[in-house]
């Protein structure tokens, strides 16, 4: 079963310039990425202060930070990578979900006057991974042709 934690924005419609800052926790304990599924192993509550801007928008603006465990590129051992990223968002109730999704080609955090914060944290995590994960700049990653892994055993391969 998933849970995810939602905020009710319908109280920052109440007066134009009206803001809150929230600190949800993350629910989620594993990110599902576009390059695979990572474990959270450690993560802070988010930061997130949103601002009523008039004509049913908002603009949200925090801090996220957590850390993933992912794979090295070379050897395959698993990674800590700590992350911490700004949330920087206008969310713009005019629109339809429909539209926002096919706009920002991502899912949807905005669930009529609800946010979806591991959803937002989910979508800021894409722009925020790092192009290549290395458990060391001296990882001898995995031999291509026997699979061991150079950095714990050596092979044969080579002298063949």
């Amino acid at each position: 079963m998933e849970i995810n934690m939602l905020i009710n924005l319908s109280e920052l419609f109440t007066l134009e310039g009206k803001e809150k800052t929230y600190t949800p926790d993350i629910e989620m304990d594993i990110y599902h990425g576009p390059g695979g599924d990572y474990e959270i192993v450690s993560k802070e509550p988010v930061v997130l202060r949103i601002m009523n801007l008039g004509n049913r928008k908002l603009e949200a603006e925090g801090k996220a930070m957590l850390t993933l465990r992912i794979p090295c590129d070379r050897c395959l051992d698993p990674v800590e990578v700590p992350l911490e990223f700004d949330i920087v968002r206008t969310l713009d109730l005019n629109e339809s979900e429909e539209e926002r999704v096919e706009e920002l080609d991502e899912q949807p955090y905005l669930k009529g006057y609800n946010l979806d914060v591991d959803q937002l944290v989910c979508d800021e995590l894409i722009l925020n991974l790092p192009m290549k994960v290395l458990c060391s700049e001296s990882c001898k990653g995995i031999c291509n042709r026997c699979g061991t892994n150079l950095n714990h055993e050596t092979c044969d391969c080579d002298k063949r």
